[in-house]
């Protein structure tokens, strides 16, 4: 069974929906400070990451733009991180129009993280990548002795 274009946009929308909804259970001090373990970052940076990651693979892919730069550094309130995230979504939906199911499954050598990979492969990576940070986050909360949200509802 092949995954359309849609397809693959409808599984990101539902991954990133549950995302932010691990985001928003977050305080917000402990969204930009809290780390269970002196060597691993706040939620928040990983956050961050996940938004450069996807900024530069969509303008990449939709528009052989291929930077990345860290955008996101500067965010520093819970508010303006939501926003960021909301905003950088919107750009997908946006850019995700001009990309064509031909266009995922040219394969180019990966610009920022290495090997030659299809379109489509490099959004499954930063999809994996989401999720494994959102495991973290999942594991942060349950520190802190706060309920995660419910992983099945997208």
């Amino acid at each position: 069974m092949f995954l359309s274009k849609e397809g693959l946009l409808n599984i990101l929308e539902g991954n990133r929906r549950l995302t932010m909804r691990v985001v928003e259970a977050f305080p917000e001090e402990e969204l930009f400070h809290y780390t269970p373990a002196e060597k691993l970052r706040p939620f928040a940076e990983m956050i961050k990451e996940i938004m450069n990651i996807e900024t530069g693979y969509m303008r990449g892919i939709a528009l052989s733009v291929w930077e990345f730069p860290d955008s996101f550094a500067a965010l520093s309130t819970k508010e303006a991180l939501i926003s960021a995230c909301e905003a950088v979504r919107q750009d997908t939906r946006k850019l995700w129009e001009e990309i064509t199911e031909e266009t995922l499954e040219a394969v180019e050598k990966d610009p920022f993280f290495g090997p030659s990979q299809s379109h489509f492969e490099r959004l499954q990576y930063a999809l994996e990548n989401e999720i494994h940070h959102r495991g973290q986050g999942y594991i942060y909360l349950r520190t802190l002795g706060i309920e995660p949200p419910e992983f099945f509802v997208r």
